[in-house]
Parts: C-alpha cells; structure tokens; sequence
C-alpha cells in the first residue's frame, strides 16, 4: 500500500494511492504506519477522493533524525576503490532538511558543488532499541525514497560530513511510503534531466535493511517515523542549477525535485 501526506486547499491530509487516485484517510500518517494490517485498518477510516492533478505532495512523514549509511553498495565501494567496510558508517542528516516530491532543492551559496545520491530509505512505525534482527521487521513501517543531496566540495573541506549533508532542502523524501514490498530486491536509479546516471538494485547493499535497523537500534533508539536511508549506489555526480533529478524505485514511484 501507497501512503502519503499531501496538500489540499491549503490543509495538510494523509492519504493512500490507489493506483489512479488518492483515498484521504481520517488518521495520521504516523498512526496509519503504527496501526496497519491489511485492508481491515481501512474500514471507516476513508473519506474524500482526489486526482494527482488536484493535489500537491508534501513529505510523507517528518522524522525526529535521518540516520544515513556512508558506503552500503558494492559497486559504489568498487568505484571509489574502497575496501568493503566490517561495520555500517552512520552519519545523520537534520529533520529541517526534508523537502518533499516536486519541492526544489536550494543550491547554497557556500557551495560549487551539490551531488545526488539516490537511496533506498526505511520508515520506523514504533520505537525501538536494542532490536534483534529477527524483531526488526515488526519496527519497520514501510519505505520510501531519499535523495541525499550533498555538497561534495565542503565534505572534503571539513573533517566531518555534518555541514555537507544538512543545509535546508537537502534531504527529499517521497512521493509515498510503501508497506509491502521486499527492500532487498528493489530496482534503484536516478536520472538528470532524463538521462540515467544511476542504476542498481537493493540486492547489491552491503548491509541488509535487518542488519541496518539491529545495528543501529543498539546505538540509538529509533523513533516512529525515524528515517534510515541505506546508501547509494554507483554513479554518484554533481547536480547544475536547474537540472531535474529524479530517483526512481521499483515498487515505491519516482521522486522528482527541481535545483535552483
């Protein structure tokens, strides 16, 4: 299932797609993750319908962190010739950089070079700490799609990434969040103004999304809605002013975001 978050007439509504239309759902999206099982959760619970046309997306959820893998692809560890790493390489990325499907992305002033990197992103639905990696999946809510957009050249001006990776904008999310689906064998790429510059599949991460969430969660607990983006693959490149970016993943839809 298709969850989102979307504007309409200037109110901000939860929603599920169908395929052809949106379904506003009397809940939050946070209590829809939390609560869904199955068509049941559906029962007097729908409303309006919209066509795409009539709405605009907003993000499909706001975390309370972005926790973010450094290096989780083997074609991504073989281009840049590093060794594949023992454990995952975390770094964070602030909840104020979240933009939505089809927000623009703002080129800061501080930098000459703004890179994609599109990902695989897993959703929390409940807290968690601790969690073995056969409870891990209980924990997830659904997935969705992160372009973590970065400013490579003040990466390799700083000792650490947090400048780099948190300016405003910098952390597109949507256009939904989809509950069923299997994260490991996904389809992953990421087109520039129409040409691919990325291509992968999930299969090829280092670290699965189990081994991702269990590893993290024994460092820090996990909120609901707490996002984990997982790593991009090869192909990673640098962004101009107005190029169109869209990263596109098999069962979840196509997020698109405009740089200015």
């Amino acid at each position: 299932m298709k969850f989102l978050r979307f504007y309409y007439k200037d109110k901000i509504k939860t929603g599920y797609f169908d395929g052809k239309k949106v379904i506003e759902l009397d809940d939050s999206i946070e209590k829809v993750l939390n609560s869904w099982d199955g068509g049941k959760y559906l029962e007097n619970k729908m409303k309006n319908s919209y066509s795409l046309e009539n709405i605009s997306f907003t993000p499909p959820i706001i975390p309370s962190k972005i926790v973010c893998i450094g290096l989780n692809y083997k074609d991504h560890a073989n281009e840049l010739q590093m060794e594949i790493p023992d454990e995952p390489k975390l770094f964070l990325k602030p909840p104020s950089a979240v933009i939505g499907h089809n927000e623009i992305i703002s080129y800061p002033p501080s930098s000459n070079e703004v890179d994609y990197e599109g990902e695989l992103a897993i959703v929390m639905r409940k807290s968690g700490k601790n969690l073995s990696f056969e409870e891990v999946n209980e924990y997830i809510g659904g997935y969705t799609i992160l372009n973590d957009v970065t400013a490579r050249d003040l990466q390799r001006k700083d000792e650490q990434w947090t400048r780099a990776k948190s300016f405003d904008t910098f952390a597109p999310i949507g256009p939904f969040i989809q509950t069923e689906m299997n994260p490991n064998r996904q389809n992953i790429s990421l087109k520039v103004n129409g040409k691919i510059k990325q291509r992968s599949n999930t299969k090829n991460m280092i670290f699965t999304v189990e081994e991702l969430v269990e590893f993290i969660s024994n460092i820090m607990t996990l909120n609901p809605g707490d996002i984990i983006a997982t790593g991009t693959p090869s192909g990673v490149g640098e962004m101009k002013s107005g190029d169109i970016v869209e990263v596109a993943i098999e069962d979840i839809g196509i997020l698109k975001n405009k740089i200015v």
